[in-house]
């Protein structure tokens, strides 16, 4: 019976390939994950505790995944290894690199870290890496048009795949109607008068809430219900809350945290926002548009790949167009609505169903030979 690897160098990560991995199981094939041990791996056959490590800078941590890795690759003999995230793709590349027999390797790139506008440190620290490790990549997938035109320019591996993302349950996230909207409002401790705004990210630099808090009393201005919901966790929690209370923002801006029920949260919001500084694609931005919500982002090649802007939404470069098109969405609510249609249908092509056949068409071509 053939046997299937992914690995990353989050257990977190899994959930994105957890549709592929129940694919792949249904027909038959047996499928290990290996990972840090940060939370448990449901839906596969073996999880494997491999602690990559995030930074790229612990060369310790790596050469430890590394020396852990290579042997269970030659003791299991897997048919394919589907590999994703930066540090963990490396490492797992590199032990790849190093067996007498090679097995088929995928690598997904959810967002080179050299891109237009990078800065210079990532383009020497990350490019000479992924140039070199492409020659042994049987299949590069990008899931944006940027990277894939760079690496079908500068690099020279087996074969380069542009996907949609990882898709998205268009079964669960979808619009509603406004009296449904109103109960889930007053359901969830929302008034039909508040206006809100929804992010969902992790609490980081990169991610950038705190130039939502910072343009947010501008906008409360105009705005005197304004909500702004910010789903997640991460480092940056206690600095963004001490900036709210520091700006008295408590009763504007909302921390959730982690959340299960993100289709309830998206259904019942006006706007989905992101200010992320660098993007590969914007999943929560396409569950979103999904539920009706036009979306306001922060102008980067994941974001540009997903909408188009006035149209069903709005790429902003500094805060007074975020704040210029948050306020024209909140003027005029027969545009929001238009808007709001235009993006629900604009991404049906991200869709989950779409995914899963797209990679199981690319599963076939390894794994059926």
């Amino acid at each position: 019976m053939k046997k299937v690897l992914f690995t990353s160098h989050t257990a977190n990560f899994a959930k994105f390939n957890r549709p592929f991995i129940q694919d792949l199981r249904k027909q038959g094939y047996i499928v290990h994950y290996a990972s840090a041990d940060d939370e448990s791996i449901e839906g596969v056959d073996r999880h494997i505790i491999i602690n990559f490590a995030r930074s790229p800078l612990r060369l310790d941590k790596h050469l430890k995944a590394y020396r852990a890795l290579r042997p269970l690759l030659e003791t299991e003999q897997y048919d394919l290894i589907h590999t994703h995230t930066p540090s963990g793709s490396v490492v797992t590349r590199l032990a790849v690199k190093s067996l007498p027999k090679k097995p088929p390797l995928l690598y997904t790139a959810h967002g080179f870290h050299f891109y237009r506008g990078a800065p210079l440190l990532n383009w020497l620290l990350f490019y000479p890496i992924e140039k070199w490790l492409a020659r042994d990549t049987d299949m590069l997938l990008t899931i944006n048009h940027e990277d894939e035109t760079l690496a079908k320019k500068s690099f020279h591996t087996g074969a380069i795949e542009r996907l949609d993302g990882v898709g998205v349950d268009l079964a669960k996230f979808h619009s509603i109607e406004q009296i449904k909207k109103s109960q889930l409002r007053r359901k969830m401790g929302y008034q039909d008068d508040d206006f809100i705004l929804i992010y969902v990210a992790e609490l980081n630099k990169n991610k950038d809430q705190k130039f939502i808090i910072e343009n947010a009393r501008k906008l409360a201005k105009v705005i005197p219900h304004l909500k702004i919901l910010l789903i997640g966790e991460g480092a940056w929690h206690g600095k963004l809350e001490q900036l709210v209370a520091k700006r008295e923002l408590e009763q504007t801006i909302e921390f959730l945290g982690y959340r299960k029920d993100l289709d309830i949260l998206y259904q019942m919001s006006d706007i989905v926002i992101s200010a992320s500084r660098r993007e590969g694609l914007g999943l929560s931005v396409i569950e979103g548009m999904a539920c009706g919500l036009p979306a306001v982002i922060r102008n980067n090649r994941g974001h540009r790949e997903i909408i188009s802007n006035e149209k069903t939404g709005y790429l902003f470069r500094n805060g007074t167009e975020f704040q210029n098109a948050i306020i024209d969405l909140y003027k005029n609510p027969t545009k929001r609505r238009k808007i709001g249609q235009a993006a629900t249908k604009s991404v049906e092509r991200f869709s989950l169903e779409k995914a899963r056949a797209k990679m199981q068409q690319v599963y076939r071509q390894f794994l059926e030979k």
